[in-house]
């Protein structure tokens, strides 16, 4: 902070216990300005934006190629002190200050925060004091979760599949393993149960194995990076030759797990379900299933019913809208400015505009009929790492 400001700060109000936020939601917050003595001002804001983005670095010396992409989905934003071409602009005297904001998130399908091995989504609040020859600015992201529009159903669907394998080399017979989860969508922190049928008809021991690994796909024009992650790796008992055998497995899966992201252009993040039969010096009959994670607000109950008649699952297709994405018409007239005279009032002066804020009680909530801004309305602003 400078000599002149003492305290910028950013505090929004949760809206759930978990912290979280969704398409539609309300955003709504205050800053908080403590000014040690006067300062002009060129423009004071705070903006609401939301950012998907990829970059990594394929060979080195003279072959090195930096490879980039990025994605916006929206920007929102509110001024306190517009931006004048006058060359006597307005001025904040000593004191605390309090400027209550208030944004809707659009409502149009956005991926939820990650942030990975090449790339980030990102929702960040970010607000910025232009003065003459200087700015001050700081920044706080939102935690950004999918929201739950009831079209889980596919993923309450089971999964069943069977491998054979006939020994020709370095053994004799034939073994099989069948393997059947209850479901495919499973929340964070919630335990995958697979069941293992294992018929063991050859003249060798194998072992059980199974995984549970994530996939994270980074993707800028024609080029593609991929990293993988497991997330559960593990081995269980030896199966003898010429024994039959069943397993229930179960995999708890960690609370802070990364959702599956499906609906970004520019990168994804998915899971797959592998278990298979380790067989000494020759390839492993094995049975792949995706797994969908979900956020832990959008269980799917277990499957009830049997796994006959299963079909295949697929790959769920999110119903993908185009950047600028609708958004919900703002209401007539820009946000009140409230600092029209150039010279601004010592805090408490104004009552009922900006209060002083030794005088606010706790639980003070900013006036709920501010508007929503249109993002067209901004202009564009810019800080390291992070797009305007």
């Amino acid at each position: 902070m400078s000599k002149s400001i003492k305290e910028l700060s950013l505090h929004y109000d949760p809206i759930n216990e978990s912290n979280t936020f969704t398409s539609g939601d309300i955003v709504e917050g205050r800053v908080v300005l403590e000014v040690i003595k006067e300062i002009k001002v060129d423009s004071f804001f705070v903006k609401l934006t939301g950012d998907a983005h990829v970059s990594w670095t394929e060979g080195s010396g003279d072959d090195e190629t930096t490879y980039s992409d990025h994605e916006r989905y929206f920007k929102l934003k509110q001024y306190f002190i517009q931006e004048s071409s006058k060359k006597d602009g307005p001025v904040i005297r000593p004191g605390s200050h309090v400027f209550p904001f208030r944004f809707q998130l659009p409502k149009q399908n956005m991926p939820p925060s990650f942030k990975g091995f090449h790339g980030w989504v990102k929702y960040v609040l970010t607000v910025k004091l232009s003065r003459p020859w200087k700015s001050t600015s700081t920044h706080t992201e939102l935690n950004f979760v999918l929201r739950n529009d009831g079209t889980n159903d596919h993923l309450l669907q089971p999964q069943s599949g069977t491998q054979d394998k006939k020994m020709k080399l370095f053994g004799s017979g034939k073994m099989s393993v069948t393997v059947t989860t209850e479901k495919t969508g499973y929340m964070q922190g919630e335990t995958i149960r697979v069941f293992v049928d294992i018929d063991n008809s050859s003249s060798r021991d194998v072992k059980l194995k199974y995984s549970l690994k994530q996939q994270q796909t980074f993707i800028a024009g024609k080029r593609t990076n991929r990293g993988y992650k497991d997330i559960v790796k593990e081995t269980r008992d030896r199966i003898p030759s010429g024994e039959k055998s069943k397993f229930i497995v179960d995999m708890t899966l960690p609370h802070d797990l990364t959702v599956t992201l499906e609906n970004c252009r520019i990168l994804n993040v998915q899971y797959e379900l592998k278990v298979y039969l380790d067989v000494s010096f020759a390839s492993d009959p094995e049975v792949r299933f995706p797994v969908v994670i979900l956020p832990a607000e959008q269980q799917c109950p277990p499957w009830q019913g049997p796994p006959g008649g299963f079909q295949p699952y697929p790959p769920p297709q999110p119903n993908l809208v185009p950047y600028p994405g609708v958004l919900p018409p703002p209401p007539a007239g820009l946000y009140p400015n409230l600092y029209d005279p150039t010279v601004l009032p010592y805090p408490g002066a104004a009552a009922g505009v900006y209060p002083n804020p030794h005088a606010i009680q706790p639980g003070f909530h900013p006036d709920p009929s501010a508007p929503v801004y249109d993002p067209n309305q901004g202009t564009k602003e810019s800080s390291t790492n992070m797009p305007s």
